[in-house]
């Protein structure tokens, strides 16, 4: 009876949230006060596929969601991005019946990485897919190595691991274990044989702190490495990105598949791979998997193209107080051959708490936009003045840089009759403040 009164009012509380828009943590939230364990009373599927990571979570999960349902799998997965227990709780029992039963195939749970020993202390998934750890939101989560070690409490012996094999931290995740599945890119011809990077958090050696050497960068300090001490290394990969052109826009997995890029981006063929790895391992085909993912455009929001006036734009989403999530968003302006304008707004820092900590704006790598193909750069919000100051050791002409505080007023300023593309990059929180002065494309 307890589990069927707390199953109900939970799906009360998730029908009434979604009449205001709201209503994903909220009822996952009550539903724990009235059953602490109930996550451990549903009966749940078979494959129960968790995916974590500093960055490309939402939209991974959102790629292997919509691989699985179109090859006929029914999936349960947090759509909304609510990704710590209360959340996924709102998710599992919704869809579950009555009597506790998740009725999907599959069970596909996002998890905030810091807090999923919590989520999964009585879900324990059959396949755990870690995308990467980066520095991130360091006011919350501080270095990277203590999310590895709050990480570790989420894995179970009998799950099998998918992890990033160019990504020297997520690989310690397999030390000790066997069944462990590596995805990872061949040397492509967007790497560089030295650091093209800020800051190097691949100097030494995760196992050892021993210096590490690296034959081939991906992007920061994802790439082909090597320990000089312990001879801790990069492993081979069962699924692999064997060629890359950003420029036509396509990527190439296995040898053998051809995928069409949407958003042309590092991050973006990451996200693809991790999501095709997983849909290999349930068992669908490779070709139908690429078919499944050729010119796939993100619902979640992460990237939207919009009109401002005559002109035409992509907002991407980077999260404020993660420097790597930046510098991706940067690569892809910075690429744009037929020359952009590119916006900056930083007008809050984070949702969850208050601090004004804007030093992670010294770690991106906005040097990147000194080149020909951006014309205009426009900062705004409330940090414009930290913005400002940062790009004044950026080597980028001044005269290029245009500083609003008001996002409504460099909306306007852009608002004229030049031709060039616009990138808006900015965070979520910020993204509606944005989206509220231009027409989004359908």
């Amino acid at each position: 009876m307890k589990v069927f009164l707390t199953i109900l009012i939970c799906k009360l509380l998730r029908f009434v949230g979604g009449l205001v828009g709201k209503g994903s943590s909220l009822p996952g939230q009550v539903a724990l006060r009235l059953c602490p364990d109930i996550l451990s009373r549903v009966k749940l599927p078979p494959y129960i596929i968790a995916v974590t990571g500093s960055n490309g979570k939402t939209s991974t999960v959102e790629m292997i969601a919509h691989i699985l349902q179109k090859n006929g799998k029914s999936v349960s997965w947090n759509r909304e991005g609510s990704n710590q227990i209360e959340g996924v709780t709102t998710m599992v029992l919704g869809s579950a019946t009555l009597g506790g039963r998740v009725k999907s195939d599959i069970l596909l749970i996002e998890s905030d990485e810091r807090f999923a020993r919590y989520t999964f202390r009585y879900i324990k998934p059959t396949h755990y897919v870690i995308t990467n750890l980066y520095r991130d939101q360091l006011t919350r989560n501080g270095h990277p190595e203590w999310v590895y070690d709050a990480l570790l409490d989420s894995i179970y012996d009998e799950t099998q691991l998918i992890l990033n094999a160019d990504d020297p931290l997520v690989s310690c995740f397999a030390q000790g274990r066997k069944n462990v599945v590596y995805f990872g890119a061949d040397k492509l011809s967007s790497d560089t044989q030295t650091l093209d990077s800020v800051y190097n958090d691949g100097a030494y050696c995760p196992v050892c702190k021993k210096p590490m050497t690296y034959t081939t960068y991906h992007y920061n300090h994802i790439g082909h490495y090597a320990c000089t001490s312990c001879g801790y290394h990069r492993h081979d990969t069962a699924y692999t990105i064997t060629a890359v052109d950003l420029a036509a826009g396509t990527m190439e997995i296995d040898g053998r598949y051809t995928i069409s890029l949407a958003l042309k981006s590092l991050y973006n063929i990451y996200n693809i791979l991790s999501a095709y790895t997983v849909a290999r391992i349930v068992g669908i085909d490779g070709g139908k998997v690429a078919s499944d993912m050729n010119d796939y455009v993100l619902k979640n929001g992460r990237v939207i193209t919009f009109t401002l006036g005559n002109r035409k734009g992509t907002l991407l989403t980077s999260k404020h107080e993660n420097s790597i999530s930046y510098d991706q968003s940067i690569r892809v302006a910075s690429a744009y051959e037929q020359g952009c304008d590119v916006m900056f707004i930083v007008d809050a820092v984070s949702r969850k708490y208050f601090t004004s900590d804007v030093s992670w704006l010294w770690d991106i790598d906005f040097e990147m936009l000194n080149n020909d193909n951006i014309h205009e750069i426009i900062l705004a919000g409330k940090y414009v003045n930290d913005l400002a100051l940062r790009f004044q050791y950026s080597g980028i002409p001044q005269d290029k840089i245009k500083s609003f505080e008001e996002i409504e007023n460099a909306v306007d300023y852009m608002n004229n009759d030049r031709s060039e593309y616009i990138y808006a990059i900015t965070c979520f929180s910020d993204k509606g403040k944005f989206l509220a002065k231009v027409k989004e494309d359908a």
